[in-house]
């Protein structure tokens, strides 16, 4: 079963499950597949998949911040639900201790050692763990481990 096969299945159990959370989500990240395959005019890829949910995700993620801020704590649980929602769908997320040495199996790898580099191994990691890693967790542990 394809990933939108998965969503709409999905959609529709949330329909009648009435979660409007899950429906209302599910919708979205549907049309946003759907959009960015048609700016792409040809099928999805798995990768690109993964890269509208994790855009999904972090939309989400900044509105809960903004809304934090706001003092809007109502808007802030619903975004917060729509992020576990999403989340559903990609690839289990590495902890720290698994994206460090990730980090650390990259940096041993391609013999690099001073913070010039730091770009350089950051490819490396998010390409490596797409969807597993958060980028500002690796640019924080580089900075703790390159020199």
């Amino acid at each position: 079963m394809t990933l939108e096969e998965r969503l709409q299945t999905d959609m529709k159990q949330a329909m009648r499950d009435k979660n409007d959370v899950a429906r209302d989500t599910l919708r979205m990240v549907l049309a946003e597949l759907r959009k960015k395959e048609a700016d792409l005019g040809q099928a999805l890829s798995s990768d690109d998949e993964t890269a509208v949910l994790i855009r999904a995700a972090k939309t989400r993620q900044d509105s809960v911040e903004q809304y934090g801020k706001a003092g809007r704590m109502d808007l802030v649980a619903r975004e917060q639900s729509e992020i576990a929602v999403v989340q559903s769908y990609l690839p289990k997320a590495l902890s720290e201790s698994e994206t460090k040495a990730a980090v650390t199996a990259v940096i041993t790898e391609l013999g690099l050692s001073s913070k010039k580099d730091m770009g350089t191994v950051m490819k490396a990691v998010m390409a490596r763990h797409k969807g597993q890693v958060d980028g500002k967790a690796v640019q924080k542990i580089l900075s703790e481990v390159l020199k």
